[in-house]
């Protein structure tokens, strides 16, 4: 009988190791599947920059004047959407302004 309840701890022990080895190797896996997509994806990112970065430079290239042109709105509508920004969060009223001064 003591034997029987040995062999039972063993086998026991046995197929935890077995189910812990599998456990382990299916992590590897997955950790391997995502560092391989992460690499796919990084690579994609590189080659659509690449691209768009070659694309601008043709089309600057083509169209120097409406570049300059569209860079300068989009430079007046960022400035002006910062300083209306500025303007909502900290208002500038006079009475306020004199009120602190005496």
């Amino acid at each position: 009988m003591t034997q029987s309840v040995f062999e039972q701890a063993g086998e026991q022990i046995a197929d935890t190791a077995h189910k812990a080895s599998r456990a382990a190797s299916a992590v590897a896996d997955a950790l391997e599947d995502g560092v391989g997509a992460a690499r796919r994806a990084a690579k994609q990112g590189r080659y659509a920059a690449t691209e768009l970065f070659d694309d601008t430079k043709r089309r600057v290239r083509q169209h120097p004047v409406e570049t300059v042109v569209a860079t300068f709105a989009a430079g007046i509508a960022a400035g002006t959407a910062i300083v209306w920004l500025m303007r909502r969060k900290h208002p500038c009223n006079k009475t306020d302004a004199r009120d602190s001064v005496q």
